[in-house]
């Protein structure tokens, strides 16, 4: 079994939950007490805000470089990044620590692709849904993604920032949420990505008759499938 090298903390709630997950599917797959070996790193996340306030996207980089290498030099096999948005680092960061890392986009294309649908509509960040680093490699493999409005995207991303991050999830909230993949669906998505780890906790596939695309989940199994079969 690979040990993983989850960077977290981006935020730490949805982190908690790939901790879980992952343990929960090394133990399903190899049974009796097999668990995950895995090795965290969590930031402060104030330390990544103050640099995205300023716009400081580097900032951010060295920080995620830093603890990438923490990561290696301690014997990681392989990196989770364990945030949509940190991805948009991916190529910099494969290059300069020289460990593979799992893609969150490219395991959701894969879940995407197994139920054949070619149209999505993207929820995240405002990095994620507006920079190309991740609606790019969904257009990679095949798959169109559709953004909210503007208004509605600073909402999700305020959201985020000031609610979900900090365990916070109000029913006004849900419903503004569904309000908008309502929206999604009305200009021809056919499924939506919670392109957040934070949003399958606020959001679940019970909550619209869409196939909902639960990024943490798919990302947590890609993790388990890399760490036991490569």
């Amino acid at each position: 079994m690979k040990t993983i090298g989850l960077i977290g903390g981006t935020g730490w709630v949805s982190t908690l939950e790939y901790y879980r997950l992952i343990n929960k599917g090394i133990n399903a797959k190899l049974g009796g007490h097999n668990s995950a070996r895995c090795i965290l790193y969590s930031f402060n996340y104030e330390d990544i805000n103050e640099c995205n306030l300023r716009d400081d996207h580097e900032g951010v980089y060295r920080l995620v470089l830093d603890a990438a290498i923490k990561l290696k030099n301690a014997n990681a096999d392989c990196l989770i990044l364990c945030a949509n948005t940190l991805h948009q680092y991916v190529d910099r960061l494969t290059a300069e620590v020289e460990l593979p890392i799992v893609h969150i986009a490219d395991a959701t294309a894969n879940e995407i692709k197994k139920i054949g649908m070619n149209t999505i509509g993207l929820l995240g960040t405002k990095f994620t849904m507006e920079m190309d680093f991740y609606t790019k490699r969904l257009s990679d493999a095949g798959i169109n993604s559709l953004v909210p409005e503007k208004t509605d995207r600073q909402f999700i991303h305020s959201t985020i920032m000031n609610e979900l991050l900090k365990e916070i999830f109000k029913p006004e909230t849900k419903q503004k949420f569904l309000n908008i993949i309502s929206d999604l669906e009305q200009n021809g998505a056919q499924g939506i990505v919670l392109g957040c780890t934070e949003i399958p906790l606020l959001i679940k596939q019970t909550d619209t008759h869409l196939s909902v695309f639960n990024t943490l989940n798919i990302h947590a199994k890609a993790a388990v499938d890399f760490a036991i079969n490569n």
